[in-house]
């Protein structure tokens, strides 16, 4: 135990001090976030939160967890994620070329021996992917991805929310004995928690397309080496429930555009916290039910865990 509190420290003291920083290097390479009229900030804002979550993750899993293979393609996948979504929120990338982006970190990924190779069926025990192993991997990490960066609309939102879901994952990977897991989860936890100080209404920064992608990116990748890993935790029921809020949220993305024949990437706001503010929350109101409704899911995703629901 006395490992996971130097771990959780140590990310939130390096967190606290590196967003500051690169709150001033935002806006010293033009990373800012202009108000729209989709948007809910009213001034320009610093957007590159993302290394800051990421530098602040990487020292401390350098001090902390052992880097085996397949911890280095996580590492490497984060690193080429990071960097599309910097070049995003400095210059600005096209959806496809996100897209692409994307899929490069998740195989890169995969390149280190780290996939989803079974899936449980609730008749008939296992069912191993063969060849569609890849291919699905690749599914649920992009969408996990996208789905929390969809979500990061709100001061505080998408930050906090993946903090609930990476506190989820450490209480699993307990669960299931998976040392390296928790410890990852610890530390971007830490990252997450002292950059939120920055970040909640009225945050001083966001996290921009770098951090939320990077999240997404980690938490899905987190739950391959972990949720999704071996015959013991082979379920997506379990990683659904943690991400249920943006999982939701997307798919009702998709459907509303779908009906309306609406570019899949095309922004709006018809999200769940344009709704809820349209009913007369607050934008702190919103955020914070946000998190109850992400907490809601993991502890269901705790109690598949700890009961063996998979």
């Amino acid at each position: 135990m006395e490992l996971y509190v130097k771990v959780i420290l140590t990310a939130i003291l390096l967190s606290l001090v590196l967003t500051p920083l690169l709150r001033k290097l935002s806006y010293w390479v033009g990373a800012v976030d202009h108000p729209d009229t989709r948007k809910v900030h009213s001034r320009v804002m610093p957007r590159l939160g993302g290394p800051a979550v990421f530098l602040s993750f990487l020292t401390t899993v350098i001090l902390y967890v052992p880097l085996e293979r397949n911890f280095q393609g996580l590492l490497l996948g984060a690193l080429i994620i990071l960097l599309v979504g910097i070049i995003d929120d400095i210059r600005g990338l096209s959806p496809i070329n996100k897209l692409i982006g994307q899929i490069i970190a998740v195989l890169s990924f995969i390149s280190f021996g780290n996939q989803v190779e079974f899936l449980t069926n609730p008749f008939d025990g296992l069912f191993y992917l063969g060849a569609l192993s890849i291919p699905v991997t690749i599914f649920w990490m992009v969408g996990a991805t996208n789905a929390l960066n969809l979500i990061d609309g709100l001061d505080g939102l998408a930050s906090g929310v993946s903090g609930i879901a990476l506190f989820t994952f450490f209480i699993i990977a307990l669960i299931n004995q998976q040392v390296v897991v928790a410890i990852a989860a610890l530390a971007l936890l830490g990252s997450v928690i002292g950059f939120l100080k920055y970040n909640f209404y009225p945050a001083k920064i966001f996290l921009g397309d770098s951090g939320s992608l990077f999240l997404g990116y980690m938490i899905s990748g987190l739950s391959v080496m972990g949720l999704l890993k071996g015959v013991t935790m082979v379920t997506f029921i379990i990683p659904m429930l943690v991400l249920g809020v943006p999982i939701l949220d997307t798919f009702f993305a998709i459907v509303r555009r779908y009906k309306f024949k609406k570019p899949i990437f095309q922004a709006d706001k018809e999200h769940l916290h344009h709704k809820l503010l349209g009913l007369g929350l607050s934008h702190k109101q919103t955020v914070l039910f946000i998190y109850l409704l992400s907490a809601g899911f993991g502890i269901g995703a705790v109690l598949f865990a700890r009961n063996g629901f998979y």
